[in-house]
């Protein structure tokens, strides 16, 4: 999607150990007319697979969950990386790596959000190792959901993640691909 590509280009910042810095326009200062997009592009690579809910891992996924959920009229639901107070009975967990933070998370969802009889589109920020996603695919195997694909803004293409989900049988759909990052003059290469 090229209005993504080239806001990375002009506005990503490369940090240390391959870490692509998007804060500034899809984390956590958002540009909202980016995300409809992004949401919309979402929506029509997965038109006519019959989603019944959105699901991806706090924090950074909601808010492109959040958009593309409601651009395809449906449910969004979010794992949490811990069990709260204000959750209660059984839930499905699976455990999940963030390549981002360098931190192991149990992620879980309550049971009573997902069932068998969902057709599930998980969305995510960035794709690098597949640990988020395979998590959520976890998820939905323990509801005995359908997974219709993943949609993940952007995706470190230099690294695994995108090969071991399509083993696991996921559809993977990037709007963005990043080949490499060069820490040191600070460039993304797509």
């Amino acid at each position: 999607m090229q209005l993504l590509e080239q806001r990375i280009l002009t506005d990503g910042i490369v940090g240390e150990n391959d870490v692509l810095k998007v804060g500034s326009f899809l984390n956590q200062q958002i540009d909202t007319q980016l995300l409809r997009a992004c949401a919309e592009e979402f929506c029509r690579l997965f038109q006519g697979s019959d989603v019944t809910k959105v699901l991806t891992v706090e924090a950074s996924g909601i808010a492109i969950a959040t958009a593309t959920a409601m651009c395809l009229g449906v449910p969004f639901v979010f794992a949490k990386k811990s069990k709260t107070n204000n959750i209660s009975g059984d839930v499905y967990s699976a455990d999940a790596y963030s390549y981002t933070h360098n931190t192991a998370n149990t992620v879980i969802v309550p049971c009573t959000y997902l069932s068998e009889s969902d057709k599930v589109l998980i969305v995510d920020d960035f794709l690098a190792r597949g640990e988020a996603v395979g998590a959520l695919a976890d998820i939905c195997g323990k509801a005995g959901a359908e997974i219709v694909g993943a949609g993940i803004l952007i995706e470190k293409s230099f690294q695994s993640g995108r090969g071991i989900l399509e083993k696991r049988g996921i559809r993977v759909e990037s709007l963005a691909r990043v080949s490499k990052l060069d820490p040191i003059s600070g460039v993304a290469f797509l």
